[in-house]
């Protein structure tokens, strides 16, 4: 009974429990380095000992990192970015799962083959794209906050194939009786079809948000100037400085970038599990 049980169930929990701790075990280090008054690799403990919002301060009140701006310069980004790349990838798929015509089939296989390569791939020709861009608009040049973020929206179609398939669920013979009423196209998407996809609509704008939240490479490309960074970039630069003394900085920074994402996450949660399961099936 004993080996049939850790056979069947017991494996599992003991699986279960092992990436409980790989996930928990960097999150609370990064906690107790945030609160620890001295904030160094040394004096931080896995379990925090010691509680003090020096770091927090410090964040706030040093005009050699800005964080308040960094902070300021991603929320906008990401803004953006999520309701470009959402708003986009909607219309896209409205037409690949409404519509019937030729190419739609290799529209979608070629949009699934770019999605397999990075961007960064591009980056010398974007950067030279923006670096010629800035000469005529210096507003979408380097070191702007509306350039870095005209290259992410070069992704804009990057969810097109997760909503086309939560269309696909929905009847169409919503679409045909607006249509018979006298409704045109715009209308059936944006009237009909959109507030019946609030499910995947909330998954893919979840999704975008946290990958250009998250998004450092290009941003260090892109963005060097200190009061244009994004939090990715600058609190790199914190740690990279001195990667021992800073670490309590670097936390405390880090665990205010993650607030944003914890507060969309909590508010989006409700629609989370069924867009995930209906975005996933195809005809």
């Amino acid at each position: 009974m004993t080996v049939r049980w850790w056979r069947e169930v017991g494996l599992r929990h003991a699986g279960g429990l092992v990436a409980v701790v790989f996930a928990v075990v960097p999150v609370l280090y990064v906690v107790s380095a945030a609160f620890n008054p001295l904030g160094t690799v040394v004096s931080t403990d896995v379990i925090p000992t010691q509680f003090s919002l020096v770091h927090f301060r410090s964040l706030f009140s040093d005009p050699a990192r800005p964080f308040p701006r960094w902070l300021l310069n991603t929320v906008i980004v990401c803004a953006a970015v999520t309701v470009v790349q959402v708003l986009c990838s909607a219309l896209a798929a409205y037409a690949f799962s409404r519509f019937r015509f030729k190419g739609r089939r290799g529209g979608l296989l070629t949009l699934l083959l770019i999605q397999m390569f990075p961007q960064f791939l591009a980056v010398i020709a974007l950067f030279t794209m923006i670096t010629e861009l800035g000469d005529a608009v210096p507003a979408l040049g380097l070191n702007t906050i509306a350039g870095y973020s005209l290259v992410l929206m070069g992704g804009a179609l990057a969810q097109v194939w997760l909503i086309k398939g939560y269309f696909d669920t929905i009847p169409r013979q919503l679409d045909e009786a607006a249509v018979v009423d006298g409704a045109s196209h715009a209308t059936v998407f944006f009237k009909i079809l959109l507030p019946l996809a609030r499910p995947i609509l909330a998954v893919t704008g979840l999704l975008a948000f946290v990958g250009v939240i998250g998004e450092f490479l290009l941003a260090s490309i892109f963005l060097t100037d200190t009061r244009s960074k994004t939090l990715a970039v600058g609190l790199y630069g914190i740690i990279e400085s001195d990667r021992s003394n800073n670490l309590g900085v670097f936390a405390a920074g880090a665990l205010m970038t993650a607030l944003p994402v914890v507060l969309l996450f909590q508010y989006l949660q409700r629609y989370i599990v069924g867009g995930l399961t209906s975005g996933a099936v195809k005809d």
